[in-house]
């Protein structure tokens, strides 16, 4: 027979936006790669649900690769912050723009 999983909510986990301590079962997991349904061989990192609110919910498919575009070594953050502002404004416009259009 499978085990019961009324323990589960019991375990203590950390929030790695505001580090307060919750029980699993008040908590939310969050996926860094963005795929919380495949789960096999993964470690998942919790969030308070304050903080997961907090987050932007948008989909994040080409994030990565448009990080990985403009990351160079020791690039002040300054310049990091200003190219990346470049960068999604040339493929997706401005926000100004994006608002107009709604």
């Amino acid at each position: 027979m499978w085990r019961s999983r009324t323990n589960r909510g019991r375990k203590t986990v950390v929030c790695i936006a505001c580090g307060t301590s919750v029980l699993r079962g008040e908590a939310r997991e969050y996926d860094k790669e963005g795929d919380r349904w495949n789960r096999q061989g993964k470690q998942f990192e919790h969030l308070c649900k304050e903080c997961y609110r907090g987050l932007c919910h948008q989909p994040r498919t080409e994030l990565e690769s448009l990080l990985v575009d403009i990351e160079a070594d020791g690039l002040h953050r300054t310049e990091f912050l200003k190219r990346y502002v470049e960068a999604v404004e040339e493929r997706y416009g401005s926000a100004e723009e994006t608002e107009r259009e709604r």
